[in-house]
């Protein structure tokens, strides 16, 4: 009889135990680290004509990013723009092309016809006539054609939304409630159509991020995205570890520099004006040259090692060269931000992309 109530006793401080390990809240899955580089302009360039090269022999900018070590792609798409480029034709095409060569592809919906960002946010054209209540709809059923066509990994919903999107039904000032109401919307659809695709909301710059963030912090998202360009954003590395840190303590989110670029010259290679040109736009201590570029953007990767919550970054104007010959008055303004020189040849700044 001892030996049973024993059995008994030890049968039940088991079961106790087994339960209280089952209680025990999961453990949340690790973020993976985000390496990623814009090639919206790749179709473009392909056709152009434009050889990119690894080491002296011709290879894709796809091929030689993901032996590199980059993970995502991020692709721009535009509602109906005037010419093929960035049409959900073109984009479906190039995240078939992504996924075949191991990559995830983060899809920018910039829900407008033509560039959105701080400067303008318009209604593409077929909605122009609309109400809010019908632009609302039409910006829902979008979406969800574009995770059925694309099915993305990453969603950013619109581009450098500082202010807002669709204008004016959706400026983040003047109309706020019904900003809130499309982001959410979206959002909404985005979790029911396609629920393991992360959502971003993108905002260009350090001042005023905190404010953003703080207007759209009801809208169920993954994602904070930011834009850091010295030339438009400050010089600091400092600050923009300071406005992570404060945004991460605050808000509890993800933090990934959804946009970033240097230079790795001064020079150009064609007859349009680049944005960056003049030593006063650079960081202290990072040279426009190829060794320059690529400690620029190992700083900025090595951002995770100091924040738990920074995720990564993203590379804009990776492929952008002068396509168009070095003559052209309409080819690229960033051909001397690009992650190929002006002979076709990969910098050195690619290694950043390793793991």
């Amino acid at each position: 009889m001892k030996k049973l109530i024993a059995y008994l006793s030890i049968f039940v401080i088991s079961c106790s135990s087994n339960e209280e390990v089952n209680n025990q809240p999961e453990p949340q899955p690790i973020e993976e680290e985000i390496r990623g580089a814009d090639l919206s302009f790749l179709p473009e360039a392909e056709a152009a004509n434009v050889v990119y090269k690894f080491n002296q022999q011709n290879q894709s900018p796809l091929i030689t990013l993901k032996n590199k070590g980059a993970n995502y792609i991020r692709l721009r798409i535009w509602h109906q723009p005037s010419g093929m480029h960035s049409s959900l034709a073109e984009v479906k095409t190039m995240a078939q092309r992504i996924k075949q060569a191991g990559m995830k592809v983060w899809l920018t919906v910039h829900y407008s016809d033509t560039w959105a960002d701080p400067g303008q946010q318009q209604l593409p054209a077929a909605w122009q006539n609309l109400n809010f209540s019908q632009v609302l709809s039409e910006a829902t059923a979008y979406t969800q054609l574009l995770l059925q066509e694309i099915q993305p990994d990453l969603i950013q919903i619109g581009n450098e939304i500082n202010v807002g999107l669709l204008h004016p039904h959706g400026h983040l000032i003047q109309q706020k409630n019904q900003c809130i109401q499309l982001l959410q919307s979206i959002a909404q659809t985005i979790r029911t159509n396609r629920p393991n695709c992360k959502i971003m909301l993108h905002y260009a710059g350090l001042n005023g991020s905190n404010w953003f963030f703080d207007q759209v912090k009801t809208v169920d998202y993954d994602y904070m995205g930011l834009s850091f360009y010295p030339i438009w954003h400050g010089q600091s590395l400092t600050e923009l570890s300071q406005t992570i840190a404060n945004l991460s303590s605050t808000y509890q989110k993800k933090i990934v520099l959804a946009e970033v670029a240097y230079p790795f010259t001064l020079n150009w290679n064609d007859w349009t004006n680049n944005i960056v040109g003049l030593s006063n736009q650079l960081v202290p201590n990072y040279p426009a040259t190829p060794q320059g570029q690529k400690d620029y953007l190992l700083a900025i990767k090595n951002l995770k090692n100091t924040h738990a919550n920074y995720l990564g970054f993203c590379y804009w104007g990776t492929e952008w060269v002068s396509f168009y010959g070095n003559q052209a008055t309409n080819g690229s303004s960033w051909e001397n931000q690009a992650l190929w020189d002006f002979n076709g040849n990969a910098l050195p700044a690619l290694d950043a992309f390793n793991p």
